[in-house]
């Protein structure tokens, strides 16, 4: 006979009491299952929170990028220019070498430098260095108009910088009558920078008949407007020529790419031309720059009144 099949074991199930238990009535129920504890989350002080919302509206705020723009354009800076002499460093918004110790900057211009817009000249800026002043060619020699003086005097002030105008002088013709011809151009007024006179060569006069048509136009423009005219030259021609002669005078000296003025101490200058390459905002061509050798006190005093 084949063996008997042996019989597979089940698991039990559980008894009725061990599923059920009767409740008060009798009848059976489901045995109760303990509840999970709820664990309380715990809620950040207060402290913490109120200092969190610091630095968030911290962050959103536009200072601090600016401050930490700054710090980083400062820092950045410091970097490039590395090697550079602390008091006569390259400004790259300008693209030139700015002397350091002067506060009150300007600008001259004239037919040269075309159509100005004498607004970007005015918000244009770079650490401490901006434009104040601008010294404006108006006439040359007893028939030369400036085509773009009228629009420069006009606009110029406009934008709130403070101009002058400037004569080139021509030795071989009279002094009298370029300062008549200077003075019928241009109408100075409260103030205005004082008129300037350009002189930077002879013509092929002498040295001597040079300095005697100057003095005429010099004396004319001083009785007609009460003012004494500022002297402009180059270093070179004002040592030669004009030293000892002309001392009265303010001077607006031109001497380029340099750290300091290369002039003597008894020699008392207003103004200094030290480039003639600087780049201006509102302006398609190269500019002369130029540093006033005084404070704002100073300058105020210089204009006319």
């Amino acid at each position: 006979m084949p063996p008997a099949p042996k019989k597979t074991s089940t698991p039990r199930r559980p008894t009725f009491r061990q599923t059920y238990e009767s409740d008060a009535s009798g009848r059976p129920g489901k045995k109760a299952v303990p509840r999970k504890k709820v664990v309380k989350k715990k809620s950040w002080p207060t402290w913490l929170k109120f200092l969190i919302a610091a630095m968030i509206l911290v962050l959103l705020s536009p200072f601090y990028y600016g401050y930490v723009i700054k710090g980083f354009s400062s820092t950045w800076r410091w970097i490039r220019d590395i090697g550079e002499d602390p008091n006569y460093r390259t400004y790259r918004s300008f693209d030139i070498k700015i002397p350091k110790g002067y506060s009150i900057h300007g600008i001259d211009v004239s037919y040269y430098q075309g159509k100005i817009d004498w607004k970007q000249v005015k918000s244009m800026r770079e650490d401490d260095v901006k434009i104040d002043f601008a010294f404006i060619k108006a006439t040359e020699g007893v028939f030369k108009v400036d085509p773009y003086f009228q629009r420069n005097w006009r606009e110029a002030p406009k934008a709130g910088v403070i101009c002058g105008a400037y004569h080139y002088f021509r030795p071989q013709k009279s002094g009298e009558w370029q300062a008549k011809f200077f003075l019928q151009t241009v109408k100075f007024e409260t103030g205005d920078l004082p008129p300037v006179v350009d002189i930077e060569e002879l013509d092929g006069v002498p040295a001597s008949k040079m300095r005697v048509q100057l003095i005429e136009f010099l004396n004319h423009v001083e009785k007609k407007t009460g003012v004494k005219p500022i002297l402009y030259t180059g270093l070179s021609f004002y040592k030669d020529y004009l030293k000892g002669h002309f001392d009265a005078y303010p001077l607006w000296i031109a001497h380029y790419y340099q750290p300091k003025l290369k002039i003597g101490s008894d020699t008392k200058w207003h103004f200094w031309q030290h480039s003639d390459k600087a780049k201006i905002s509102g302006i398609n061509h190269v500019v002369d720059f130029n540093a006033f050798n005084g404070d704002s006190l100073a300058f105020d005093r210089l204009l006319i009144k």
